[in-house]
């Protein structure tokens, strides 16, 4: 909404059914047999302009706050997720705020353990001017309550926005720290945070969409997290991921695509009880796919899209570990929809 007065306000719903859940329901009405994943709200929030002057925003409420993820692994790696207000403004032509958002653990959501409730105090600066692209730079303070004593961590983050590598096209590149209760990357804050003192990790990625020609374009993903003490209770936690999705327009309405990726996690002996060939984990995922949609751009949406996907894992044990019970390798035929991205 817009007033007269120079005032606008915002007003924030967003809903998700089955986040999670695998099972394939009939039309019999009641959907709460066999699964925890229901019909949940997201996101409820009002955000109000100009009321503090024409470049300030303030908002309370439940939302995502600042999400960015890989553009192929999907998986997020900043954001604020939770119940909270905060501040938004602009600071020598840049965008800074201030926002303070809580979240109950998993845990005590789903198996009703005692409250340990998590906080964070986030400061956030983007759009400095770097020559070569814009710096974001984020700042999250965190704290939980345990057995009647507060942990707490802090986590950092800078990210660089510009070209693909000096072509035509675009990418996000990131460092991030994170240690204690802000272990998760150091900027990932949610209902799944939480870490003791000996936890501290280090993340890297770089992400973007390279434009090839009219009718291709290349998506690449690389992205790096390791353990520099213990990462969500491992020692010795390193993973890494490397992707490239190449596509083509065949029309305003179909895109064909191809996607390789490479993938690996490795831990020092006994990491959450794991030996053997258990400890290190090399998976390939081959897939091609044929995405129908109403804007074949590499982000059109809303789209319908079958695919064939080809996995192999290294060994047997790392294929037990991503759901494959016989051998080490395994196709998979489907369909993914979405209505956005």
């Amino acid at each position: 909404s817009e007033y007269q007065n120079g005032v606008w306000a915002d007003y924030v719903l967003r809903t998700e059914y089955g986040n999670g859940n695998s099972y394939a329901y009939s039309s019999e009405g009641g959907q709460k047999q066999n699964t925890d994943s229901q019909f949940e709200v997201k996101e409820a929030f009002v955000e109000l302009g100009g009321v503090l002057g024409e470049d300030t925003s303030i908002w309370a409420g439940q939302r995502y706050l600042n999400r960015a993820a890989g553009i192929l692994s999907g998986e997020f790696w900043k954001q604020s997720s939770g119940v909270g207000a905060g501040i938004q403004t602009k600071l020598g032509g840049n965008t800074a705020g201030i926002a303070y958002t809580m979240a109950d653990t998993n845990d005590s959501i789903n198996n009703g353990t005692d409250r340990a409730t998590l906080s964070s105090l986030d400061l956030y600066y983007y759009g400095v001017d770097a020559g070569i692209g814009s710096l974001d730079f984020d700042l999250k303070y965190g704290q939980q309550a345990l057995d009647g004593e507060n942990d707490d961590g802090f986590g950092a983050s800078v990210t660089l926005n510009t070209s693909y590598y000096g072509l035509d096209g675009w990418t996000q590149n990131a460092i991030a720290y994170g240690t204690g209760v802000m272990q998760n990357r150091g900027v990932n804050f949610g209902n799944w945070s939480g870490g003791n003192d000996d936890a501290e990790s280090l993340f890297l990625t770089s992400y973007g969409v390279l434009n090839i020609s009219e009718r291709w374009q290349l998506g690449t993903e690389a992205t790096y997290i390791t353990a520099l003490d213990e990462l969500w209770g491992a020692e010795g936690l390193t993973r890494y991921i490397v992707a490239a999705r190449p596509s083509y327009k065949l029309n305003d309405n179909i895109r064909l695509e191809a996607t390789a990726s490479y993938a690996h996690e490795e831990g020092d002996e006994g990491y959450w009880g794991r030996t053997g060939d258990d400890v290190e984990s090399d998976i390939l995922n081959l897939e091609i796919a044929t995405a129908f949609t109403a804007n074949s751009d590499y982000f059109g949406r809303p789209q319908v899209k079958p695919y064939i996907s080809y996995i192999k894992a290294d060994d047997e044990a790392s294929a037990k570990q991503i759901g494959i019970e016989n051998g080490k390798d395994q196709f998979v035929f489907g369909v993914h929809t979405e209505i956005w991205f």
